[in-house]
Formats: C-alpha cells, sequence, structure tokens
C-alpha cells in the first residue's frame, strides 16, 4: 500500500492529540485530585458517586442533625425525671417519718411546708422545655403542662376517666367541738345541749369516696357520674350536689347513691355504689372548672375537655391521645423521643398534700380551741358551774383531739402510700426513657461506622491517587513531547527539494 506524506501526516496528528488529550486528563486528575471531572469521563465512577454521596448525606443528617437533636431532647427530659423522682422519695420519707413517729407542732409544720415546697417543684418540672419546646406536652410544645399563672377566664367542661384502683375508705369526724355557740352563762340543758352548743362526744364515720383531679369546681353546673358494671350496664347512680360544709355532705341519702362535693372535689359513695365499683369499668365523671391556680396541670393535656374562653365565648375541643415525637434516625427507623406527661405526672400528689395539710390543720386547730379553753379554766372569776362545763368541753377536745391525730396519721399513711405509687410510675418512665436513650446511642455509634465507610468508599471510587497520577503524567508528558519530536523528523522534504 503507498504510504503518502498525508497520511503519514494525518496520523502523527492524530497520535499527538491523543497523547495531548491523555496528558489533559491527567493534568485535570493531579490539579482536582478527582478521577473524573464529567459523567462521561466514567459513567461508572459517576454512577457509584452519586450513589455514595447520597448514601453518606442521609447518614450525616442522621448523626449530624436528627440524632443530636433527639439525644439532647432525651436527656433534658431524663434529667427533670430524675429530679422529680428525687423529690417524691424525699416525700416519702416525710410520709413515713410523720406516719410513725409522735410529731410536735414544729415536726408537723415544718413536714407539710416542705410538702407543699416540693409538690410546687414537681408540677414546676412539668414545665421543662428544651429549645423553648415544652418537652413534656406531646404535639402541643408551645403550649406548658401546668399553668404558669393563676387563670380564671377559661371555663373547662372536663370529662376524667377514674380508676376503681383509687377508691379509698377514709374518716371523718361527727360532732366536732364548736366553741362559736358555746355560752358559758347559759346554765340550761336540754337534748344533750346548753343552747346552741352540743354536749355530744365526737366520734368517727367511716366513708368510701374517690376524688376527681381537680377541687374548686364550678358550683353552677351540674357534676355527672357513671359507670359499667359487670354486667355491662351502664349504670348512673343518683347524684347530689354538696359542698363539704354543708350538713349531711358525707352522708349518702343511701346505699345506691352518691354526694359529689364541689368545692373538694370528692365523690361520696353509697356502700352498694362503692362495691359495684371494684369491678367497674368505664368510671367516668363530668364536671366543669373555671378557677385554676399556678402549677394546677393543664386538663387539654389529661382528659377530653371542652375550653371555653368567657370573654368571647370561643370553644375548643380537646381529646386525650397518644401524642408520641417520632424523630427518623435511620433509613425506615424512627423512636419515639418524648415521655407526655400524662404517663409522669398525676394530680395525686397535689391532692395528697392538700389533704395532708388540711388534716395538720384541723390538729392544730382543735389545739387553738384546747388553747382558749384552757385560758378560760384559768380565769379566776369562773364559779364551779362554769367550770365543770368547761371541764366537759375540755373532755371533748381532748376525744376529738385524738381522733383527728387518727386522722392525720391516716393521711400520712395514705400519703406514703401515694408517693410510692407515684415513684413507681416514674421508675417505669425513666427506665422507658432509658432504653430508648440507649436504643438511639447504638444507633448512633453504627452509623457513625458507616458513615466513615461511606466517605471511604466515596473517596476510593472518585479520588486520584496522587502518586499515581504524578507517574502517569511524567509518563504521558515524555511521550507527548517525544510525539512532537518525531512529528518534526517525519517528513522533512520541502518544495524546494522538487524544484531541482
Amino acid at each position: 500500500m503507498r504510504i503518502t506524506n498525508k497520511m503519514m501526516t494525518n496520523n502523527s496528528m492524530y497520535n499527538i492529540n491523543n497523547n495531548k488529550n491523555l496528558l489533559n486528563t491527567l493534568e485535570s486528575q493531579y490539579s482536582t485530585g478527582k478521577k473524573i471531572t464529567r459523567p462521561s469521563d466514567d459513567p461508572i465512577v459517576a454512577v457509584r458517586a452519586l450513589k455514595f454521596r447520597t448514601n453518606l448525606t442521609e447518614v450525616q443528617q442522621y448523626t449530624g442533625k436528627n440524632i443530636p437533636d433527639a439525644l439532647n431532647w432525651m436527656e433534658v427530659t431524663e434529667s427533670s425525671l430524675e429530679t422529680i423522682n428525687e423529690i417524691i422519695r424525699s416525700m416519702n420519707t416525710y410520709c413515713n417519718h410523720a406516719a410513725n413517729d409522735y410529731l410536735t407542732a414544729t415536726d408537723r409544720n415544718d413536714i407539710v411546708e416542705n410538702l407543699k415546697q416540693y409538690a410546687k417543684q414537681i408540677y414546676q418540672e412539668g414545665n421543662t422545655n428544651y429549645a423553648g419546646r415544652y418537652v413534656f406536652s406531646g404535639y402541643k410544645t408551645n403550649k406548658s403542662l401546668v399553668f404558669d399563672a393563676d387563670q380564671n377566664n377559661v371555663s373547662y367542661a372536663i370529662t376524667e376517666p377514674l380508676k376503681s384502683e383509687n377508691l379509698q375508705q377514709v374518716s371523718v369526724i361527727r360532732d366536732s367541738v364548736d366553741l362559736k355557740t358555746l355560752d358559758i352563762n347559759d346554765t340550761a340543758s336540754t337534748g344533750g345541749a346548753w343552747g346552741g352548743f352540743s354536749t355530744s362526744m365526737p366520734t368517727t364515720m367511716d366513708i368510701y369516696r374517690i376524688t376527681v383531679a381537680y377541687d374548686e369546681l364550678d358550683d353552677s353546673v351540674e357534676p355527672t357520674f357513671s359507670f359499667t358494671d359487670e354486667l355491662g350496664n351502664t349504670v348512673t347512680p343518683p347524684l347530689t350536689k354538696y359542698l363539704s360544709t354543708d350538713p349531711g355532705a358525707y352522708e349518702t341519702a343511701d346505699d345506691d347513691s352518691i354526694n359529689f362535693l364541689t368545692d373538694t372535689g370528692e365523690v361520696i359513695l353509697g356502700k352498694n355504689v362503692y362495691t359495684a365499683l371494684k369491678n367497674a369499668q368505664d368510671i367516668t365523671a363530668t364536671y366543669t372548672k373555671r378557677q385554676f391556680s399556678q402549677n394546677d396541670l393543664r386538663p387539654e393535656h389529661y382528659f377530653d375537655c371542652v375550653a371555653t374562653e368567657l370573654d368571647t365565648g370561643k370553644s375548643i375541643n380537646y381529646t386525650k391521645e397518644d401524642q408520641d415525637i417520632n424523630y427518623e434516625v435511620n433509613f425506615k427507623q424512627v423512636i419515639t423521643i418524648n415521655t407526655q406527661g400524662s404517663d409522669a405526672f398525676s394530680t395525686n400528689i397535689d391532692r395528697m398534700v392538700t389533704e395532708i395539710v388540711n388534716a395538720v390543720q384541723d390538729v392544730i386547730d382543735v389545739e387553738n380551741r384546747m388553747a382558749e379553753v384552757t385560758k378560760m379554766q384559768n380565769d379566776s372569776n369562773m364559779n364551779k358551774e362554769q367550770l365543770d362545763k368547761l371541764k366537759l368541753v375540755m373532755e371533748q377536745l381532748e376525744s376529738e383531739y385524738t381522733l383527728r391525730t387518727s386522722i392525720m396519721t391516716g393521711a400520712f399513711q395514705r400519703g406514703l402510700s401515694i408517693t410510692q405509687k407515684e415513684q413507681d410510675n416514674m421508675n417505669v418512665c425513666v427506665a422507658d426513657l432509658g432504653g430508648r436513650y440507649k436504643r438511639l446511642l447504638l444507633t448512633q455509634d453504627r452509623l457513625e461506622s458507616q458513615e466513615t465507610d461511606f466517605t471511604e468508599l466515596l473517596s476510593s471510587n472518585e479520588d486520584a491517587d496522587l502518586a499515581d497520577t504524578i507517574i502517569k503524567y511524567t509518563s504521558a508528558n515524555n511521550v507527548y513531547n517525544a510525539s512532537l519530536n518525531a512529528a518534526a523528523k517525519l517528513v522533512q522534504t520541502s518544495l524546494l527539494d522538487y524544484l531541482r
């Protein structure tokens, strides 16, 4: 085959261009540190790079944002729960001391004040927040778990489910000594009384009760009470509304009826109702409350209720439901980061402290009345008949003091039981949160390992080996220069050589 100069020139140019392209490619790899600069350079490397980058971005989203945020939220929650647990443990110790040891007036006052402060702190912990979001409020992270201040402009119509395990049998005082009705100069005695003063000895009466979550209810709205018995029938006992100070408030009309005390939130049960409730289902009380104090739990976080603004009449319906805040912490893996306030907090602590405070105050009141009678007995102007009357009054007060002390001890004993239950419940919440926290840490460790692996795979796929690139670049540069020299010597014949 005849080889022409043109053919040789074209081949030389083609080879030079190929060498130059290779040199350019290696120069790009050397300067960028990457194997390719365009997908067309190597489609396989490009596809792998896109996949590795996507996986790495997802992992970095989890390890850099989702998981740290979830861990911080859970750490704040755990710290608050641990604080509450420690407070309840201290309250349990106080109740145990008060229920078993003889207490002086100073001891009682110290214990009551400590219990009151502890209760306030427990509910203040309910407003713990992380980055401005309340951690115990479920989805309503912009709304506190408890009221920050006294509230009286919103009325709540509450439907509260009750539990048979909260049924109680307690004692109340009959024929409390009322010194206001005592006229020391009245000698008339008829029907066991001096004028308006009863000479009957105070006694105790056992009652059955269950309490709703709140006291100081709206007395203008009729409450309701119902349950489902063992046969599946809905039972609505006859209900009478009372204040605790009303005569007969703690005595039901019969064994099948109940008294609803709106000021204390107590439901006084007839004997038959109490027996039926032990095995009943769906125990429900409905009532209305419009006056809330600071640190009271917001009803919308706990119960089905309707909140009505009193000034505008605007109403909002709230339905109690599980409100788990879930974070995606891995591909198709979510974890619940929050603990709902209704699982960790209850109104039992507040109701317990209120009952103890009232029981202690009743004992103090009796002591004050005894001191008043003692002062009257020491009056030198008293005659024998008056002193005899005061002696009987003192006997009545001493009997009431013994009974009130027994009731106070019973209140502390119930406080001991309540704090133990609350502590058990809190331990469950802490353990559940700790288990989720541990799972999250394990996921974080695994994802951090995956992040390292994906980073190495991505680097191996698209990063150029600089040492190898330098060697190849030097070789390609020598080849390119050699091709230029060869082309320069390829056709040395000029036109003058043909004109000779």
